[in-house]
């Protein structure tokens, strides 16, 4: 294994930093416990490694090098003054005092390392210690900008290379804050990478073209993520009502812009795309509850994704803004989101802390929404049609961040015998990230996403293997993954198509509410379709 021997050789050499082997690392649970039968990560073409800056072994931003001295000094400058900004309150009010918290406070004791998925999967590779690029940032502050000792504080050359490969390092961290819940004072090395990316976007422009360009832009653009305009959407879930309607024997119609509802519904809508069961199975279900509710045509508002989350507030600012705007023109009581976990995030997490006014209005999971429908008695459940094995992943942006950890929980307990429900070790806030979080999962230009099913991936795939240990590992006897986020779903579907686990372990996923669904007394058995994934 190749590694870095200390944080200051960032700024020195050529090439990558580090390198990981499949040999380097614990091998999976059986039957993928032979390293050897592991596909390999694609090295990096050479032309790509001569024109972008490399840190390891793949490319998430694709940095070009310098050509000039200009061009590496406007780096180096356009980092630091985008960095100061972050430390300014009226540039930076939001996220201010928890940056000053965690850039102040570290007492290096290590203990996140031990949290962190990517580090333990790596084989303890240096270079993704939670503490690496934290360590960088903060030789930077208070050598470029504090002005404090370097005898105090530590050393560091900020070049073109260090502010580059910084840049690309702070794109191997999936922002799930498990370190940031194991440290003893609360440092947040999560968000640390966050501001590396939040300054990257907003002052330099430089930002991964696929939660940019194809991302956040398109959703501003277009109205959705995926590129669908609200003429388009509407035919795609009108298809979907008819098609779960013909699969569940129960005719359901979405409602579209009504004014005066009690919810207002925004899935992500690449649940639509991809995972059309999703919204079908979220109709059924509110539908059969009675509830009022409706889904917003309005730009923007039927697409709960929200990138800017992950690297620029002013993108997520733009995002949050037209999602609330069309809860207000509707006049409903309250936003529900639907199994996207970055949503939860965004309009709960940090719009309600920023958005005032008319604006401010009242935000709900759909995981307690679903468990108050069940505990109501309306829909009658019979939980032998989900006699299979099901365990449950816990997505970062609602379990850790927002603690809702019981209702989805005791859904299950409602529609899957008791017997079949079997937790990943560990569970709940202690959950492992799914390892598509900040936007990997729909990262995966040149070879990332080989990287990412043998780092970031690979722990909550040892989960999944680990949880249905015992059971006939076979495609015969089919496995159910739910995991109730479409970031977290494109994740897990990926992952389960390289280790081709379907074909030999009959591991298969899908979300929350298609279990209720495919337990309903009056639908149609057989709602989950297998080999639909």
């Amino acid at each position: 294994m190749k590694q870095p021997k200390n944080v200051k050789d960032i700024s020195r050499g050529d090439g990558p930093l580090s390198s990981v082997e499949i040999r380097d690392q614990i091998p999976l649970p059986p039957p993928f416990d032979k390293l050897e039968d592991e596909p390999a990560i694609r090295p990096l073409a050479k032309d790509v490694c001569e024109k972008f800056v490399v840190v390891d072994d793949t490319i998430a931003v694709g940095i070009p090098k310098p050509k000039t001295k200009e061009e590496e000094e406007k780096l180096v400058n356009g980092f630091l003054d985008g960095l100061r900004k972050c430390f300014n309150a009226a540039d930076n009010w939001t996220f201010l005092q928890p940056l000053m918290m965690s850039m102040e406070h570290c007492a290096k004791c290590q203990t996140c390392n031990e949290a962190c998925h990517i580090y333990e999967e790596s084989g303890h590779n240096e270079l993704y210690r939670p503490t690496f690029r934290s360590e960088i940032v903060r030789r930077i502050y208070h050598k470029y900008i504090k002005k404090h000792s370097t005898w105090v504080h530590g050393d560091i050359d900020l070049n073109w290379k260090t502010v580059a490969r910084l840049i690309e390092l702070a794109y191997r961290c999936n922002l799930c804050r498990r370190c940031a819940q194991t440290c003893p004072i609360g440092v947040d090395n999560a968000l640390l990478a966050r501001e590396i990316r939040k300054v990257a976007s907003q002052e330099m422009g430089i930002v991964p073209r696929e939660i940019h360009d194809d991302g956040s832009m398109l959703q501003l653009k277009v109205g959705s993520s995926t590129g669908m305009n609200d003429i388009v959407v509407k035919d795609n879930i009108e298809f979907i009502d008819e098609d779960t309607a013909e699969r569940t024997g129960i005719p359901i119609k979405t409602p579209w812009d009504v004014e005066g509802a009690d919810i207002l519904l925004i899935h992500n809508a690449g649940e639509i795309m991809a995972w059309p069961e999703n919204p079908g199975a979220f109709a059924t279900v509110f539908q059969a509850a009675g509830l009022s509710w409706t889904l917003s045509s309005d730009h923007a508002a039927y697409d709960g994704i929200n990138y800017g989350v992950w690297y620029d507030d002013v993108q997520f600012a733009r995002v949050a803004i037209k999602h609330a705007q069309a809860a207000a023109r509707l006049g409903v009581k309250r936003i529900v989101l639907g199994e996207c976990g970055h949503a939860h995030k965004a309009l709960t997490v940090i719009a309600d802390k920023v958005l005032t006014g008319g604006l401010k209005i009242p935000v709900e999971s759909a995981f307690t929404v679903l468990h108050e429908i069940v505990k109501s008695g309306k829909i009658k459940f019979d939980k032998s049609r989900n006699d299979f094995p099901v365990t449950l992943h816990d997505p970062c942006n609602v379990v850790r961040l927002m603690g809702i950890v019981t209702p989805q929980r005791e859904v299950i307990k409602a529609v899957v015998p008791e017997h079949r429900f079997r937790e990943m070790a560990p569970h709940g806030c202690e959950n492992y990230c799914c390892g598509g979080g900040s936007g990997f999962a729909i990262m995966s230009g040149r070879n990332f996403s080989d990287w990412r099913h043998h780092l970031t991936g690979r722990r909550k795939f040892r989960q999944i293997l680990e949880a249905f240990q015992g059971e006939e590992m076979d495609k015969e006897h089919p496995k159910y993954v739910c995991a109730p986020c479409s970031n977290c779903k494109g994740q897990i579907r990926d992952i389960i198509k390289y280790y081709d686990a379907w074909e030999k372990a009959g591991i298969s996923y899908g979300g929350l509410v298609e279990l209720m669904v495919n337990a309903m007394v009056d639908a149609k058995p057989g709602f989950i379709d297998w080999e639909w994934h």
